[in-house]
């Protein structure tokens, strides 16, 4: 069982850091558009699956930490 779970958490852990790796950041230094804002920002539907795979994986790994952490 334990090392079910040391399985699991390893893969939940590098597919996390592939999604958060996958996700486009857009960080760019527009002084423009401090002027007048940004207006309003939307999320398409690949982004809102990506944070929703995040979300979701992010908590996993913490859960089965725990469980870890309890059952070690």
């Amino acid at each position: 069982m334990l090392t079910f779970l040391k399985i699991l958490e390893i893969v939940v852990s590098i597919l996390l850091i592939a999604v958060v790796l996958i996700q486009n950041k857009n960080v760019t230094l527009n002084l423009t558009s401090m002027w007048g804002g940004m207006g309003v920002v939307t999320k398409r539907w690949p982004e809102k699956v990506l944070q929703i795979t995040t979300i979701a994986l992010g908590t996993v790994f913490i859960l089965i930490a725990i469980l870890l952490f309890i059952l070690y």
